[in-house]
């Protein structure tokens, strides 16, 4: 069908209308989005200074670093910008633009994360093997493969919800340019689009979640085999901090998607986007800086040079 819309902005809903809250909510969301901005770069600085950290792990954990900056800030700042303003209205290409992003880092991180897992895997169940097993071309490979397949996805969803019509309503009852409440007010057929959203979903969330729990069922079963006390205790140390993240990720995923429709409302569906739009991108570097002790030694031998530095310049 031949796109007929004479929409050439949305208006967005937003969080709350309650003028009580609005700016309160202005500082915490811009704390949030700093703290996000500076958690992240300041790990991808870390993994690129310290050698001992260019390891396999380390590699995926500054793209998840990567992904969770543009990820958080293809949202955040247009959220923290309707707290401000009175009609929270965004653009017909930027709102192509945001969902554009914000489906393709969403796909990328969820196999990011699984690529750890495996990572953690060959770590844990074959770490006499781990140097050939993680090679960096293998590191590379699904590196790359994360990214051209979130890439990809992400323009098939953009083209079809952006071809159809929207005739009725330029009222996007959201916060963000999300797919299910575009397609909500589009005058076109969307059984294309629901079907291809359906089939591409279910296909990111079970080859993910297999990975995961097929590496995680393995380690724990190494784990139990192993004799030695100080081993296991090395052997969940090495998987604690991914594990964190992975429970956090993928514990939004069901609550959001694993529950009968009729319990789901939009109240309680904008409070679950904004946990893994907003603060999951935030949770991940402090999970990997408090929980990880090379990551502690990466900082304290960063922050004594840092300190060294300026104690000479004075």
């Amino acid at each position: 069908m031949q796109n007929i819309s004479e929409v050439t902005e949305f208006i967005l809903v937003g969080l709350t209308d309650a003028p009580e809250l609005q700016f309160l909510l202005f500082i915490i969301f811009t704390l949030i989005y700093l703290t996000t901005l500076l958690g992240n770069l300041g790990m991808i600085l870390l993994i690129f200074l310290d050698s001992r950290l260019h390891t396999p792990m380390y590699i995926f954990l500054s793209n998840l670093s990567m992904v969770d900056c543009v990820y958080a800030s293809a949202i955040t700042p247009k959220v923290i910008e309707g707290f401000l303003t009175e009609h929270k209205v965004i653009s017909y290409n930027a709102c192509a633009a945001q969902m554009f992003f914000l489906i393709a880092f969403a796909i990328i991180e969820g196999f990011l994360i699984a690529s750890m897992a495996f990572d953690r895997h060959a770590a844990v169940c074959k770490p006499l093997h781990y140097s050939t097993t993680m090679t960096t071309s293998k590191c590379s490979l699904l590196v790359v493969g994360s990214y051209i397949n979130g890439l990809l996805q992400s323009s098939i969803h953009v083209a079809l919800t952006f071809h159809l019509s929207f005739c009725h309503s330029n009222v996007i009852n959201h916060f963000f340019c999300d797919i299910p409440p575009l397609l909500a007010i589009s005058c076109s057929d969307i059984s294309n689009n629901e079907i291809v959203l359906m089939t591409l979903a279910a296909f990111n969330v079970t080859l993910t979640i297999l990975v995961v729990l097929n590496s995680y069922l393995l380690i724990f079963i190494a784990i139990l085999r192993m004799r030695s006390v100080e081993g296991r205790k090395k052997a969940i140390s090495t998987c604690a901090s991914h594990l964190t993240t992975v429970t956090i990720f993928y514990g939004t995923i069901i609550f959001m998607y694993l529950q009968p429709s009729s319990s789901h409302s939009m109240d309680t569906d904008k409070v679950a986007s904004v946990f893994y739009t907003m603060i999951i991108p935030m949770l991940n570097p402090l999970v990997y800086s408090l929980r990880n002790k090379e990551v502690k030694n990466a900082f304290k031998k960063i922050a004594v040079k840092v300190l060294s530095s300026l104690e000479l310049v004075y």
